[in-house]
C-alpha cells in the first residue's frame, strides 16, 4: 500500500461525501446545463485513480481492482440515497450515478493502460 496516495484517497473520498451532502444554496455558481455531471465524473475519476494508486502493488490485482471498482460505485449510490433521505435540499439523481460510473471507468482504463506501459512503478 502506498501511504502517500492513501492520504489523498481518504481526503478526496471524505471531501466528496461532504460536498455531496451539504447545502450549496449560498454558493454563487454559474449555471451551465449538466455541469454537475462533469463534476461527478471528475470527482469519481479522481477518487478511483487515488485508490488504484494506493493499492497498485497488491498481488491479486484483479480482485483488488474489482473491490475498488464496486466499492466506489456503491459509495456513489449510497451518497445519492443519503441526499434523498437525510437532506431536504438535495435529491437522488440516477444520472449522477451514471456520471460517477463514467468517471470510475475512465480512471480504470487510464490506470491499466499506463500500468501496462510500465509508467506506474
Amino acid at each position: 500500500m502506498d501511504s502517500k496516495y492513501l492520504y489523498i484517497a481518504i481526503i478526496l473520498t471524505v471531501g466528496v461525501a461532504i460536498g455531496s451532502l451539504i447545502s450549496l444554496n449560498n454558493l454563487v455558481v454559474p449555471t451551465v446545463q449538466n455541469s454537475d455531471k462533469f463534476i461527478h465524473t471528475t470527482a469519481y475519476f479522481l477518487i478511483s485513480l487515488s485508490w488504484l494508486l494506493t493499492f497498485k502493488q497488491k498481488y491479486k490485482v484483479l480482485k483488488t481492482s474489482s473491490l475498488i471498482f464496486f466499492s466506489i460505485l456503491l459509495y456513489g449510490i449510497i451518497i445519492e440515497v443519503l441526499q434523498k433521505v437525510i437532506t431536504n435540499y438535495r435529491q437522488f439523481d440516477f444520472f449522477d450515478i451514471l456520471a460517477n460510473l463514467v468517471g470510475i471507468i475512465i480512471a480504470f482504463i487510464l490506470f491499466f493502460i499506463v500500468s501496462k506501459k510500465k509508467c506506474i512503478k
